[in-house]
């Protein structure tokens, strides 16, 4: 197996998702994948409006180095991760980078008040669902599927190198300039 057919299986195996062809339960996993990513949003706007403020009030408090980058790297997260997990397009890695900001707001909560289910709630049930699509994949009606399907059909025809041309006609050509030469 070449690099390119390596390249093309890891991104196929990235990009489709664990699934039976479940109409009704695919329906659900889009509405709970739409609604995660779409209600996210707003979580990133709110840190980019007063990104000191933010920074300060709770990346300071867990300890982190650079409360401002770190700040931007989690609005930018959400901004950009959850439109991606709404569309299901990339929807593991986008998936990923928001169930680990969810994870680094629960550790913020504990710190801040415990382990009071009234602070943990929210982004529980956020790292939850984003953690089922991490390990779950788009599922059936996603950017992702329509792209594994794409690429799975046209590695299944091999594509012919630069230069290298395979129908009959320059076959039986090729075969005659042979003969010619001998």
């Amino acid at each position: 197996m070449n690099l390119a057919q390596r390249l093309t299986a890891t991104t196929i195996a990235v990009l489709q998702p664990n699934f039976t062809p479940n109409y009704l339960s695919q329906t659900a996993w889009t509405i709970l994948r739409v609604v995660a990513g779409v209600v996210m949003v707003h979580n990133g706007i709110d840190k980019l409006s007063n990104i000191e403020s933010f920074a300060q009030a709770y990346v300071q408090v867990i300890g982190l180095p650079f409360p401002i980058f770190f700040s931007y790297v989690a609005a930018l997260t959400e901004l950009v991760g959850a439109p991606l997990l709404a569309l299901g397009f990339l929807t593991r890695p986008a998936a990923l980078g928001l169930f680990s900001t969810m994870l680094v707001a629960m550790y913020h909560h504990v710190l801040v008040a415990g382990f009071s289910i009234p602070y943990l709630e929210l982004s529980m049930l956020y790292a939850a669902c984003f953690l089922f699509f991490v390990v779950n994949g788009a599922g059936l009606f996603s950017v992702d599927t329509l792209l594994a399907g794409w690429l799975s059909a046209a590695s299944a025809s091999p594509v012919p190198a630069l230069g290298v041309t395979t129908s009959a006609a320059s076959v039986s050509q090729s075969a005659s300039q042979e003969a010619a030469i001998k």
